[in-house]
Order: C-alpha cells, then structure tokens, then sequence
C-alpha cells in the first residue's frame, strides 16, 4: 500500500517550486497536486491523456473547450485528452487533485529518441 498525507504532498511541491508535484505513477494512472494562487495565471496546455480534477480548495473558473464553470471545493472536473483547459480567475488560492489515465505523457512522443516520453531505453 501506498498513503500519502495531502498537507505532505503539498510540501513537497513547494520544495520543488513547481506548480504540480506527481506523487503516483504507474503505467495506467498518475496523480499529482496541482496548487496556484489566488490571482494566477494558470500556465498548462492541453494534455496527451484523459484527466479528472478534483478540487480540494479554492475557488476558480475552469475553461474546456468552449465550456466554462466555476469550481470550489468538492467540484470533479473530467478533460478529455488533447482538450484545450485552463483555470482562470482564481479569488481563493486553489489545491487541485490531477488524475490522468494513464499516466501523464504516457501517449506524447519523444521524438528524439523515438519512444513513448518517460519510455525507459531498450
């Protein structure tokens, strides 16, 4: 088994200085929290995966595709891969559980090295 404390989690992504910090990774799944500030831009693109947000904290507006919504806490948000989204007009700093399915870049491609990104060499 694995258990996580979310108040550890959140320490650890700012120790990192990153906006999200991936603390579950198998081949299928991947979740990370994801935290901005009240009054931040929300910085990522569309992802190669599905994805579920689950908001924790905060309060915000979510964009996918042409649709729009306020999120708060307890709001459950699915974006299906290859979706433009982006949080907007954060009043209340926001604490985000990410899942994706599978796991983040699972399906991006690193072209370089011609295999899946992440994809250990052969």
């Amino acid at each position: 088994m694995e258990a996580f404390e979310l108040a550890d989690v959140s320490a650890e992504r700012a120790a990192s200085g990153r906006l999200y910090h991936e603390f579950i990774r198998t081949h299928d799944l991947s979740v990370g929290l994801y935290e901005l500030p009240a009054g931040a831009s929300d910085p990522q693109g569309p992802h190669t995966e599905d994805e579920v947000y689950h908001v924790v904290a905060g309060r915000a507006t979510i964009s996918v595709g042409g649709e729009v919504r306020a999120v708060g806490p307890g709001s459950v948000v699915f974006v299906a891969a290859d979706v433009p989204h982006r949080f907007h007009d954060i009043t209340e700093d926001l604490v985000v559980l990410v899942f994706f399915g599978p796991a983040e870049y699972t399906h991006r491609v690193d072209h370089q090295h011609h295999r899946p990104h992440g994809a250990a060499s052969a």
